[in-house]
């Protein structure tokens, strides 16, 4: 069937961030440009990467990092959003999730240089303290306190933040039907055309190829998944992934092989899925079930299979809101 002036139009955007790309596909009425979106979409993603980078010597995030500690450090605002966020789920995950591990990553090659077996035994042996308590922030003032020596890394949150952003300049557009996402962090808004939800695929926690678990649909929701499968180092001629162990030190010994997460915004999303990767498919579904959040542990078993844990109504299987619109 051929299309009418009245069928909504398919626009499909991409283009550079953190390493990786961003993606928008929304539709809108026939005639619209999409040209000032992708304009205005790539511009946004410059700035939150200019502000969190920890690949940018002088982004915003490495200028607090080399900042005095006891003095007030004023940041923009993108980046005292993000850690007011960040020290919120500190808190509520007891330190699982904890930004102040940036000395950590680095030490084990997970930053912008190789792991060092120095910096990797300094790591091992430092004083932990959680970010929730060495980091004081002023929200009002835009300005954070640095009470202890820390060195923060956003990696955990900030390319969930990142999609919120481009959720919310597709809104500055009016546009209420799309899907945005960097790497396997993904938002939807509102439904398809079709009146149908967004269909996402959950990898399977698969080292050698990309296939898809299970499908989740997605209605005007976010959805974040950490792994153990993606990035990591070899040490010892043990595998081990990229997530560090905020009470160690070091990359976490043993952890599931993949959780999804999904939430109201992807920046919790993001957040809480590195926090219960750390905490573990026992303590972390009790925590996940006490918190009410639609958590997907996938596990290996024995066999080479692969083991899953539930929690929310989402992926408990209830089924969702009927469509009201078309």
């Amino acid at each position: 069937m051929s299309k009418t002036s009245t069928d909504p139009m398919r626009h499909a955007l991409s283009g550079p961030t953190m390493g990786t790309r961003w993606s928008a596909l929304f539709y809108t009425e026939a005639g619209f440009d999409p040209e000032p979106v992708r304009h205005a979409l790539q511009a946004e993603m410059d700035e939150v990467d200019a502000q969190m980078s920890t690949w940018k010597p002088d982004s915003a995030l490495m200028q607090l990092n080399t900042g005095p500690i006891g003095d007030w450090i004023d940041v923009p605002a993108r980046l005292a959003d993000v850690l007011r966020l960040a020290l919120e789920i500190g808190r509520a995950s007891g330190g699982t999730f904890d930004i102040g591990v940036g000395n950590a990553v680095g030490a084990w090659g997970f930053g912008p240089h190789a792991a060092d077996r120095t910096l990797i035994r300094k790591a091992l042996a430092a004083p932990r303290q959680a970010a929730h308590v060495a980091l004081e922030l002023d929200p009002v003032r835009a300005a954070v306190r640095k009470r202890a020596p820390i060195t923060i890394d956003l990696n955990g949150v900030a390319k969930g933040y990142g999609v919120d952003r481009l959720a919310a300049i597709l809104g500055r557009f009016g546009i209420t039907s799309g899907l945005v996402g960097i790497d396997g962090e993904m938002r939807a808004l509102g439904l398809r055309p079709d009146c149908e939800p967004w269909n996402i695929a959950i990898e399977s926690p698969d080292t050698a190829r990309r296939a898809p678990h299970s499908i989740l649909a997605l209605q005007d929701a976010a959805v974040a998944t950490s792994g153990d499968y993606r990035h990591w180092t070899v040490v010892n001629g043990r595998r081990l992934s990229h997530t560090m162990d905020p009470r160690r030190g070091a990359p976490l010994l043993s952890s599931p092989a993949s959780v999804t997460v999904v939430a109201r915004t992807c920046a919790e999303a993001d957040a809480w899925a590195t926090a219960l990767m750390v905490l573990g498919p026992t303590s972390g579904a009790e925590v996940a079930r006490r918190l009410g959040l639609d958590v997907l542990f996938l596990l290996r078993d024995a066999s080479d299979g692969v083991r899953p844990i539930a929690t929310g109504p989402l992926f408990l299987g209830r089924p969702g809101a009927p469509c009201v619109g078309g």
